[in-house]
């Protein structure tokens, strides 16, 4: 008994653990500025493919071994890139890395337009989808915009604010957010529109 009621006492006392994936690839300043912006909120397991994965939708690897390569081991942030697609990462980092399962799923930060017709073929959607499916609360974030270096800083703010009330307040079963960001100054967004978060 004094022991379950230690577990719970450290498991209150954790930080919330994210995972994060893409389908731009690794090294994609997208999943950059995420991964920058989650470690503000919490412990951070990035799982994201080796090469870009655009266009791959909710496809997984079944004719080639999935190979990881470990990138980065700090304390917050434990980071592999995978060699499949962003349905891959999440189902290889649920099965093979993480010792629990993760409080959010976040995936992006896209480079476009993940909305109307795009969701079906997009990996960063699909992504979120999967995290859904295995009933984690999941999030896909895009910017309007295609430029590859293009600053998401100015985004910093309703990414967290969003993050922070997926994770205090979750989301129904099997639902996940996609979230499209208009290529706008900060000072010129007026809000968050098309659900309701408490």
């Amino acid at each position: 008994m004094i022991k379950n009621k230690k577990k719970r006492k450290n498991k209150q006392n954790m930080r919330p653990l994210i995972l994060i994936t893409n389908d731009d690839g690794g090294s994609a300043p997208g999943i950059k500025s995420l991964i920058s912006f989650m470690k503000e909120i919490g412990e951070v397991v990035v799982v994201a493919p080796t090469t870009p994965q655009s266009g791959m939708a909710h496809s997984i690897t079944v004719r080639h071994p999935l190979r990881l390569y470990k990138i980065n081991t700090e304390k917050h942030h434990l980071e592999y890139h995978c060699s499949g697609t962003p349905v891959d990462c999440v189902k290889l980092a649920l099965d093979k890395i993480l010792t629990r399962k993760p409080d959010l799923l976040v995936s992006g930060i896209n480079h476009g337009s993940n909305s109307s017709i795009n969701v079906i073929y997009s990996g960063t959607v699909s992504a979120a989808i999967e995290g859904a499916i295995l009933n984690i609360p999941s999030i896909a974030f895009s910017v309007l915009e295609y430029t590859f270096d293009i600053d998401f800083e100015p985004y910093r703010k309703y990414i967290i604010d969003i993050a922070k009330k997926v994770l205090n307040n979750g989301l129904p079963e099997r639902i996940c957010l996609n979230v499209n960001i208009p290529f706008i100054k900060a000072s010129e967004i007026k809000g968050i529109k098309g659900f309701h978060l408490k």
